[in-house]
């Protein structure tokens, strides 16, 4: 089924018009697809935050309740199912968080959130406890006291801006943030984590790449999910920025039905780096409340990595990662590719399943 025809304002290409006129409702969204009696029930649920841009609503099947698009946004049921393993704050990110809008899990780099909004809001999000409650951005109350933190841990190199997303931040506002980072001498690298390209690819203005190169070195993650969210717009936003001289990288998340497949992945990883972009990681699907449903046995994320590795460049393959439940940080986990190992050599698999032999040094 091709893509839902939305009526297109004279504003389309205006992300600040696309961020006020996200579709929230089952009336809304009933108008441009035909919704499933369960996704009625579950978008008149008054505790699922919703918002949807035009944009990203126009690559939803129409038909289709499968669609990898819509399944990404639109609620269902299952959510407010409780499930005895999932948590309100899986990563244990309130208990990390020294001062308010920071949490510092590794030693040397901390995670700012600049904000609880999104372009689009995430079914899968795994800080869907906090993100689009409020909409709100961090307050200079709340900037001092994290500028604070970091000027005062002078371990800390590496700050990434997180929330919600910072690209739904006005130019000046997300300036202000990344001066005061940029002027504490021992920070090395700012990143930020953004979905703009995905789901509101206009917010890559001219005037935000110039605003971004002037604090270099930085780099931007993005999370592209299918391939199906790879459009002339979101590949013009992602060469807009390696254009300005900023790295990307994209950090999907394995879902269940979505793109829990080696087919889609190896045309996702693809699709990527013909846009200079990086596979970086591939998500285990966090332990978040309500989305229990999305997640994939651990052994299917690593089927795809082993189905990836040595069938396609290096490059394209990205670490498979679980994030470990209560704050322990990124785990990885691969494929086994030792066989045994002894001091005098290590027994080997290769991708096509080939037993070779590497000899140890004598040391």
């Amino acid at each position: 089924m091709p893509a839902v025809c939305l009526c297109r304002s004279d504003q389309w290409g205006d992300w600040r018009w696309q961020l006020r006129s996200r579709l929230r409702t089952k009336e809304q969204l009933g108008a441009i697809i035909d919704l499933t009696p369960e996704e009625e029930h579950a978008l008149s649920h008054p505790c699922f935050v919703v918002g949807i841009t035009p944009y990203f609503a126009s690559l939803m099947d129409r038909a289709d309740p499968n669609c990898p698009i819509r399944r990404q946004v639109i609620p269902l049921a299952a959510e407010a199912l409780g499930q005895g393993v999932t948590m309100a704050d899986p990563l244990n990110e309130d208990g990390l968080s020294p001062v308010p809008r920071l949490i510092h899990r590794y030693p040397d780099r901390v995670v700012i959130l600049a904000t609880e909004t999104c372009h689009t809001y995430c079914r899968h999000c795994t800080r869907r406890r906090r993100v689009g409650m409020a909409e709100r951005g961090l307050t200079r109350a709340e900037l001092e006291g994290v500028t604070a933190y970091i000027a005062n841990h002078p371990e800390i190199r590496d700050v990434l801006i997180s929330g919600g997303d910072p690209l739904t931040l006005a130019n000046c506002q997300l300036e202000r943030i990344l001066a005061r980072i940029r002027a504490i001498p021992h920070v090395e690298i700012v990143r930020i984590g953004t979905r703009a390209p995905v789901t509101n690819p206009y917010r890559i203005t001219p005037d935000l790449t110039a605003m971004l190169r002037k604090y270099h070195p930085l780099w931007i993650n993005v999370q592209f999910n299918h391939p199906k969210e790879i459009t002339e717009e979101s590949a013009r936003a992602c060469t807009a920025l390696v254009d300005a001289g900023i790295p990307l990288g994209n950090q999907t998340v394995l879902l269940r039905g979505i793109n829990d497949s080696t087919t889609v992945q190896k045309q996702l990883v693809h699709e990527l780096l013909k846009l200079r972009i990086r596979p970086y990681y591939l998500y285990q699907c966090d332990l978040a409340e309500g989305i229990d449903h999305f997640r994939t046995p651990v052994a299917r994320g690593i089927e795809i990595i082993e189905n990836l590795r040595g069938h396609t460049s290096g490059l394209a393959v990205p670490t498979f990662v679980i994030d470990a439940p209560g704050g322990g940080g990124k785990i990885p986990v691969s494929p086994q590719y030792v066989v045994s190992q002894t001091p005098e050599k290590v027994v080997l698999r290769t991708y096509e399943g080939k037993i070779v032999e590497y000899p140890e040094p004598r040391l």
